[in-house]
């Protein structure tokens, strides 16, 4: 008696049939994981709005007005802008300088990268530091 087991049919229609569910479940896959990263930013970009929010008192003793677009964060002062922008699991934390260029082209003259919202918190602070000495 012979215990092997046949094969299944081979079918061109079976096989694309099978591939497009593949690609379904993994685009399926990247766009929740996308969505999952997403939602992640976006809490830590208004975890970092609350940090700078409950120093509201600073904020309108240096003339600083806070702002959050989605997921970013700035700090605007005649003069200059420091915002911090939350992508894939990061910030990017930059510092524009208004003085020297035309309104609404203020061009990044700093910028680090960072993994943390306290992280963000302390560039924004150095470079706030650097803007007031």
């Amino acid at each position: 008696m012979n215990s092997k087991i046949k094969p299944a049919t081979l079918s061109l229609a079976a096989a694309f049939e099978a591939e497009q569910q593949r690609r379904a479940a993994a685009r399926r896959e990247r766009e929740e994981a996308e969505h999952r990263q997403q939602e992640q930013d976006l809490a830590r970009a208004e975890e970092l709005e609350a940090a700078l929010r409950a120093d509201a008192l600073f904020l309108a003793d240096r003339g600083l007005v806070l702002d959050r677009r989605r997921y970013t964060v700035s700090l605007d002062h005649v003069d200059f802008r420091i915002a911090a922008y939350f992508e894939a699991g990061q910030a990017n934390v930059t510092a524009a300088d208004k003085r020297s260029t035309l309104p609404g082209a203020s061009a990044p003259r700093k910028r680090e990268q960072v993994e943390t919202v306290a992280e963000a918190l302390t560039v924004m602070a150095q470079f706030l530091a650097d803007e007031f000495r």
